[in-house]
């Protein structure tokens, strides 16, 4: 692609102000149908920032070998679980797709290789929370994956070249947990705000003061930073959702936290906003 396409393609986006950007703790998919303080939260955060042209999703739920752009007019939805109430899997989120967007995402990330993906669509990290931010599904969307072969600090690094999508009235949402272990949690607290075991405390309690701080490389090299932070991040894929939010962050930007809540004993809904 040379620079004229490029122009070309970034012409498809008026300039705007300078777009937030979200990390959302999405937390069961029971959260995409049910009312609690949390979907309240995702709403208020809509309300809060300038409304996207276009949506560019970042998900747990999308892990790959290698990166990929959903690049379809019209993507699916991804019911990606199973064991919930058939009125979970009757959701549909009919969003469209934004093939110029996917184009320009994988010419910022050159010389990065980018797959634009015709078969993905909208996984439940996308969509369960997004619906609650935008529920008439008419802001386009597309995702991109998380390369699983790559380390934290590539993932904050490859953010950073997104950020001008911010300024074409781009929201970049970034979906997971900042701590997110299934294998402890707790299953007669699962609703309960507050709910936490004592290693999942000090991994909220850490993690909030480096973000705050303005502190991310503790962040980054989460697995240097005791027992606490291991039990918290078992795997990375939720949490590297997280290092794309924060990789995106201007010096001088704001960083705020809401939905700032244990659940579940091992599970965190904090989310956080920048800009």
């Amino acid at each position: 692609m040379n620079l004229n396409d490029l122009q070309n393609i970034s012409d498809h986006f008026n300039p705007t102000q300078k777009m937030p950007v979200l990390f959302l703790g999405h937390g069961s998919p029971m959260n995409a149908i049910e009312e609690n303080p949390f979907v309240q939260g995702f709403r208020t955060a809509a309300t809060e920032i300038p409304r996207p042209n276009a949506i560019l999703c970042i998900s747990a739920h999308w892990f790959t070998d290698g990166t990929k752009v959903t690049a379809m007019a019209m993507p699916r939805t991804i019911h990606d679980f199973g064991g919930f109430p058939q009125a979970l899997s009757d959701v549909e989120y009919p969003a469209p797709g934004n093939p110029e967007l996917a184009k320009e995402t994988a010419a910022l990330l050159s010389p990065v290789p980018v797959e634009e993906d015709h078969s993905w669509g909208l996984d439940h990290g996308a969509w369960s929370v997004i619906k609650h931010l935008y529920p008439d599904a008419d802001i386009p969307v597309i995702q991109m994956s998380i390369d699983y072969t790559k380390p934290p600090q590539y993932h904050f690094g490859l953010a950073r070249r997104l950020n001008t999508l911010r300024e074409k009235g781009v929201l970049i949402v970034g979906s997971g947990n900042i701590i997110h272990n299934l294998r402890l949690i707790d299953w007669r607290n699962i609703s309960t705000p507050g709910a936490g075991w004592d290693w999942a405390a000090e991994a909220r309690e850490k993690t909030n003061g480096w973000l705050l701080d303005g502190n991310f490389q503790p962040i980054i090299d989460y697995h240097k930073q005791g027992t606490a932070l291991q039990y918290a991040v078992p795997t990375p894929d939720h949490y590297l959702p997280l290092i794309y939010t924060l990789g995106l962050k201007e010096q001088s930007e704001s960083l705020s936290l809401f939905n700032d809540e244990l659940i579940g004993g091992s599970l965190s809904m904090t989310s956080v906003r920048i800009g």
